[in-house]
């Protein structure tokens, strides 16, 4: 017992230091704490010996991990990121998964082959959202892009789960056994979802410990039905995190559970690390290359390649299939799964360990370098002339307006209001083939393409506003229409001071800063109403029925 708490010491003080090296470095946590398994595991200092003590906290890291992540996924979530951001998850996914089983089917089993190419298939929601906020490009077109694809994966990573906890017994009555036993399973985490958890949650909901204990408590006792019933704990995990994600009280679970979750991600992914082992590297040296190069090149080859066929842009497409080249932390569960079920050994671990840490480490350098490397490799990608996606009636319109949603939809409106022509320059088709049917001047194109910026013949325009978040964009905008149109007002968009200051000396008449402008705007409120507060009820019911007309029009979703 004194040896097993030692460990766990050893474990987190390696975790932890590696951690810090690694924030400090900037590089993502993850990637330390799978070397902080590897320094401290077999192959390196050798100071864990306790095989149980790695097994036991590997399967409840997938416990926790899928109960969390069941927890965070809301299924509803894809009627927001459209159809067609479904469709090219989808689309990824096949493409992706059948060249990647036939590639690893030429080293290993059909099976083996399955695990791989599935594992290979994901790509991890931890790393790219956490990167696309650091970059505040979560709402971006390409950014929401990406979230859809990543749902529409994770919907795969749970089929898999299923699939492959019941590989091997597919005889007509053990499949109909298995349906009826995970119909139950089903039927419990309904009924919980319905009847058990509202009642149980609304009458204990004030109590900290209580709610812990309680959501704990569930998915544990799902964990435990499944285990009875012979079904993998994994599902039931994920389950059970479901049932409670629909309910009132995700929020308080979520935040109350969070540090359980910080602490198991760390031990799963120390334990991960200790099962990678030198020996299997250097039998499978040359598969593990080509996988990595895979994920690095070919995924994102074939997410570009799907994009271009649903008529997005070079830009978008690039960018949203950068973002997707590494495996996902859900590719790591699944190998884990595999291993502990006996369909996979340590050396498959190993080599999936390998490329988690290659790819997610140098994803990282390609999302945050995503716009730097656009413009180097810009020239191997075929521009579309795009004649079919544009509307422009007149050659000349006083302002030229680059996005149009968010932002961008008050000031047309209130521009139109002020009889002023004004041309629509966006590239979501979706926007654009509204804004045509609408009989809105408008031209589907990329801001940072020089030829669509001949399109906006700027050299007669009154005003350019930009509402693209993008600074380089922002800057090359400025700077042609400074060139062909010295007196014409340039408004445009930043979301950082530095970014905001830069623009301001390269030209820019006004920065647009929306962080600051809601913060005045909220100060504007108080003091109009800091006699009577009850007045911003009225503000409310306006802003609602705002909010419901433009939801209905579509213009939820970004421009950039």
């Amino acid at each position: 017992m004194v040896n097993i708490l030692l460990e766990i010491g050893i474990v987190i003080i390696a975790a932890t230091l590696l951690a810090i090296i690694a924030r400090f470095l900037k590089q993502p946590l993850i990637i330390a704490y799978i070397i902080a398994g590897i320094v401290i595991g077999p192959i390196g200092l050798g100071l864990i010996k306790s095989q149980e003590m790695i097994a036991l906290f590997s399967e409840l890291g997938i416990v926790f991990l899928l109960f969390i992540v069941g927890l965070q996924l809301d299924i509803k979530k894809l009627k927001n990121v459209g159809w067609q951001a479904t469709l090219v998850g989808l689309g990824q996914v096949i493409f992706t998964g059948v060249i990647g089983f036939f590639i690893a089917l030429k080293y290993f089993n059909p099976l083996v082959a399955g695990y791989i190419a599935v594992g290979l298939t994901l790509s991890s929601t931890v790393v790219v959202v956490k990167l696309l906020a650091d970059k505040n490009e979560i709402n971006t077109l390409h950014g929401r892009i990406a979230i859809g694809v990543l749902l529409v994966q994770d919907l795969v990573a749970i089929l898999a789960i299923m699939f492959f906890s019941s590989w091997g017994n597919f005889s007509p009555d053990f499949l109909m056994i298995a349906g009826y036993k995970l119909l139950i399973l089903f039927v419990v985490a309904i009924a919980g979802y319905m009847v058990i958890l509202p009642p149980l949650f609304r009458r204990i909901g004030h109590s900290r410990e209580l709610l812990l204990i309680a959501a704990l408590s569930w998915a544990f006792g799902m964990t435990i039905i499944a285990h009875y019933l012979e079904i993998s704990i994994a599902i039931a995990a994920l389950l059970a995190g479901i049932s409670l994600a629909s309910t009132p009280y995700t929020l308080e679970v979520v935040g109350r559970v969070k540090p359980l979750r910080d602490f198991f991600i760390t031990m799963f992914f120390v334990a991960l690390g200790m099962q990678v082992a030198l020996a299997p590297l250097q039998k499978y040296l040359v598969p593990t290359i080509i996988f990595c190069l895979f994920v690095l090149i070919g995924n994102p080859i074939i997410l570009y390649v799907v994009m271009k066929i649903f008529k997005y842009k070079p830009r978008t497409s690039f960018l949203t299939a950068i973002s997707l080249a590494q495996i996902s932390e859900f590719s790591l569960i699944l190998i884990a799964l595999g291993f502990s079920l006996g369909h996979l050994n340590a050396e498959i671990v190993s080599i999936i360990a390998v490329i988690a840490t290659v790819t997610i480490g140098l994803s990282s350098y390609l999302i945050s370098h995503d716009d730097w490397l656009y413009r180097k490799f810009k020239w191997l990608f075929k521009v579309d002339s795009d004649e079919k996606l544009q509307y422009l009636p007149k050659k000349r319109y006083d302002v030229v307006m680059a996005g149009y949603n968010r932002i961008g939809y008050s000031i047309y409106h209130k521009l139109r209001t002020l009889k002023t022509r004004v041309l629509i320059v966006d590239y979501n088709p979706d926007v654009i083939e509204k804004l045509i049917e609408d009989k809105k001047p408008c031209i589907y194109g990329d801001v940072g393409d020089l030829e669509i910026i001949d399109k906006m013949n700027l050299k007669h325009v009154k005003m350019l506003i930009s509402t693209v978040p993008d600074i380089y964009d922002n800057l090359l905008l400025i700077k042609r229409l400074k060139e062909v149109n010295p007196k014409g007002v340039a408004i445009v968009n930043a979301s950082k001071i530095d970014e905001g200051l830069r623009l301001y000396e390269q030209g820019a008449d006004y920065v647009v800063m929306p962080h600051f402008l809601g913060g005045e705007h909220i100060s504007f409120m108080v003091e109009k109403y800091r006699k009577n507060f009850g007045k911003i009820l009225k503000n409310k019911i306006k802003h609602i029925e705002e909010l419901k007309k433009r939801q209905r029009i579509g213009h939820e979703h970004p421009r950039h």
